[in-house]
């Protein structure tokens, strides 16, 4: 798995797990329970990771869905 992107933003991770799931890529959100036990104030963002060898299609997607700032790098 690699990082895609990281976000304190639900509705970004929610449209970009679904954005993922759409397109066949295995998504996982890491660091979700110690977000929330910073409880919530945005110290430590989620992580966005993908399958290694579907990254630069899963940078393409998030791009094409306007969300280029979003993503890691």
């Amino acid at each position: 798995m690699e990082e895609l992107m990281r976000t304190n933003n639900p509705v970004t991770l929610s449209f970009v797990e679904a954005l993922m799931r759409d397109a066949g890529i295995l998504v996982l959100v890491a660091d979700e329970n110690m977000s929330i036990m910073d409880g919530s104030l945005g110290i430590l963002p989620r992580r966005i990771l993908v399958e290694a060898d579907r990254i630069e299609q899963a940078r393409r997607i998030v791009r094409d869905a306007g969300l280029e700032n979003e993503l890691k790098g």
